[in-house]
């Protein structure tokens, strides 16, 4: 335990003087148990994903998302009201949050856009394409027809938002006379269009054909602006 200094004759402690000091000595920002409070959220979001991820939409219960959190289930009903709440939560942690760190880079980009897609690209494979984060498109594209609800909170939370991204980037490129006006100005989800065949074979197939994922991206790259560029 930190010690803390108190101002004044060494033994004033002992003799009941100079205690007021002690208001005087830095303070945590908040006590432990506050700060445990305000990191569970989280801690509930986290387990949920690892649930989601192994049981899918349906299967999966809140008790044990509870478990996995170490905690009541009363306490998880504190924060979420039932489990597409909990869902919610999930794809906001792990899709919003990582296509608004793309739309920053987006935002704050002076370059050539060929280098602003290549970095938004990137982001998003390291983010979604090649982490823990696509196995909720599988349970989207497994379960969205039962559960119209979740591929409505996916499709906007983490789609929409994504193409919108990908509509400023190749309208930029346009723009600045970087990119060809054709097709791509209607449809540039085609931009992203190798990166989800990347996600669905690395939760599919990746056992069976391993695929070089950095050899793979370049050549994503290479296809792309081969057909983009002016």
């Amino acid at each position: 335990m930190r010690k803390v200094y108190v101002p004044g004759d060494r033994n004033a402690a002992k003799e009941g003087k100079d205690m007021t000091d002690l208001t005087d000595a830095p303070k945590s920002a908040a006590p432990p148990r506050r700060r445990r409070k305000d990191a569970r959220p989280a801690e509930i979001v986290e387990a949920a994903f690892k649930v989601f991820c192994a049981h899918g939409y349906g299967k999966a219960r809140v008790d044990e998302v509870a478990r996995e959190a170490g905690i009541a289930k009363g306490t998880v009903y504190l924060y979420f009201p039932n489990k597409q709440a909990l869902f919610q939560a999930v794809i906001e942690a792990k899709v919003s949050a990582a296509l608004s760190r793309v739309g920053d880079l987006v935002d704050g980009f002076e370059g050539p856009t060929e280098a602003l897609l290549r970095g938004m690209l990137r982001q998003m494979y390291e983010n979604i394409v090649l982490s823990d984060t696509r196995l909720l498109m599988r349970i989207i594209i497994g379960e969205g027809h039962q559960f119209p609800e979740i591929r409505t909170l996916y499709y906007d939370k983490g789609i929409r938002p994504g193409m919108t991204v990908l509509d400023r980037v190749v309208q930029r490129g346009i723009d600045r006379g970087e990119f060809r006006d054709g097709p791509i100005r209607e449809f540039p989800r085609l931009v992203m269009a190798p990166g989800l065949m990347a996600a669905i074979w690395g939760m599919t197939f990746a056992e069976n054909e391993p695929i070089d994922m950095d050899r793979y991206f370049e050549g994503h790259l290479d296809l792309v602006l081969n057909g983009l560029k002016a």
